[in-house]
């Protein structure tokens, strides 16, 4: 029989960046106690994103900020910006990444390889409070790999 569970994560960001949240997503989907299933993972915001992205490496998440600023720079010729010079970048910069993930759950943990985690790609310069929805779909019974 198939079980459902949702949850909100409020995510408090101090700029433009990357926010890993893998620690906090790990722990709610413990707490359901589904062994097999599957995560949905959705940022109820324009002006900010999801990744999964390594979390070894912190020069990787600070290139990953810097490419984007490149691509879609504040001082480009924007018609749209009324909260402000990053207003517009922020928006191109969450159509170029996505706003839900989904992530298999396999044996009661995430099926994250080694060194990936879930980030908050926050997209604007001042501070903001982000909304993370969390839908866990799956079962109480434990996946066991079948021969094809």
């Amino acid at each position: 029989m198939l079980s459902q569970s949702v949850h909100s994560l409020e995510i408090s960001t101090r700029g433009q960046g990357l926010y890993e949240v893998t620690s906090n997503v790990i722990q709610w989907v413990r707490q359901q106690t589904m062994q097999t299933g599957l995560l949905t993972v959705f940022c109820r915001h324009t002006s900010a994103s999801l990744l999964i992205q390594e979390n070894a490496d912190p020069t990787v998440r600070r290139d990953i900020k810097a490419y984007f600023d490149r691509i879609a720079p504040e001082d480009g010729p924007y018609d749209h910006n009324s909260e402000g010079p990053d207003d517009m970048p922020a928006h191109l910069k969450t159509a170029l990444t996505q706003v839900q993930l989904s992530i298999p759950v396999v044996n009661g943990s995430l099926a994250l390889g080694t060194w990936q985690g879930v980030y908050l790609f926050e997209h604007r310069v001042r501070p903001h409070r982000r909304e993370i929805v969390l839908h866990l779909i799956g079962g109480h019974h434990p996946w066991h790999p079948t021969a094809i």
